[in-house]
């Protein structure tokens, strides 16, 4: 008997492979996946602006990496003691301007390196509600709890997403015809926007990932929101706050998404690497031994030997914590 309802992968629809790079923007399950495929060795660049949320938001941060906007004071706000900007996380705020420039700029320049050569662009979004800047109309990344009064607060249209990111995504793809791109919708649920609102914002997410999809051959969808609230639909996969997933819930999702993209060869790989990772984390009682420097010199040796079969892979942690 199955007491669950599956949910179907598109298996054998698109394969990632360890000498791609990967790009990956959006809200924070986006760096849920992003954290597991740099454990696993594949080589990812994760949100240059931070987490975003919503498609106009992240469309406007790639436009912006991909023509290298340099960042100006006048381009920041100052508030409480810090520097920052509205289209950039928290975190790359500062109590120096110069600081807090030099993240950004450094993010930026760092992003369009990455884009220059990405074989994948991997794209979380969040929601659909967006918070446009009173003073000019534009949407901004992050309110960093600033007046409300200073914001007006809206639900995206479904086609207004299609028109940004169909227009965005066919430039990218004749700058970079190797760019393939990678649609998934946050399982997780946007409380203050209510649990109607939050319904509302993902089904028009949903509807214009589907258009994206359908009209962009290089396009594909991988099921994250399905998987979550349909097949793992019980509270016992969700954190303690009951809205974002739970370390067994994101390990599930890993499964899956490894189970869609990844060759048997790849999984093979992922095993070796995982096993290096394993080995140099290790921390025995006896740090000084001969029998522990035998195994630190074997597994310094495995490296060597994957690094001749793999040239692209990096073990540079390992290989430190190794010495």
């Amino acid at each position: 008997m199955e007491f669950r309802t599956r949910t179907e992968l598109p298996v054998g629809e698109a394969e990632i492979r360890h000498t791609d790079r990967l790009l990956l923007w959006g809200s924070c399950f986006t760096e849920n996946i992003g954290e597991r495929l740099s454990a696993a060795k594949f080589r990812c660049l994760q949100n240059p602006f931070g987490v975003l949320y919503n498609p106009l938001s992240i469309a406007t941060a790639l436009r912006q990496v991909e023509q290298r906007q340099v960042y100006t004071p006048d381009d920041l706000f100052y508030d409480r003691g810090l520097w920052g900007s509205r289209m950039h996380h928290s975190s790359f705020s500062s109590a120096d301007q110069e600081e807090c420039l030099q993240k950004v700029n450094n993010g930026i320049t760092e992003g369009a390196d990455f884009l220059a050569k990405a074989d994948w662009l991997v794209l979380t979004f969040g929601t659909a509600w967006v918070y446009e800047w009173k003073a000019d109309g534009s949407v901004v990344g992050n309110c960093h709890k600033l007046p409300a009064r200073l914001f007006s607060r809206r639900l995206l249209q479904e086609e207004e997403i299609v028109r940004e990111w169909q227009s965005l995504l066919e430039e990218l793809r004749s700058r970079h015809p190797q760019l393939n791109v990678l649609f998934t919708v946050s399982p997780i649920r946007h409380a203050k926007d209510g649990l109607h609102g939050n319904q509302l914002s993902k089904a028009t997410l949903l509807l214009a990932v589907d258009r994206l999809c359908a009209s962009l051959p290089f396009c594909h969808y991988f099921p994250s929101y399905e998987i979550l609230l349909d097949e793992l639909r019980d509270y016992r996969f969700y954190a303690d706050d009951m809205f974002h997933p739970s370390r067994q819930a994101v390990d599930y999702m890993w499964e899956c998404f490894s189970a869609t993209y990844f060759s048997e060869a790849t999984l093979r790989l992922i095993n070796e690497c995982q096993e290096v990772r394993r080995a140099a984390d290790h921390r025995p009682f006896h740090p000084e031994s001969e029998a522990y420097q035998q195994f630190k010199a074997l597994q310094r040796q495995h490296i060597v030997r994957l690094k001749e079969r793999y040239p692209y892979l990096d073990f540079q942690e390992e290989e430190r914590k190794l010495q």
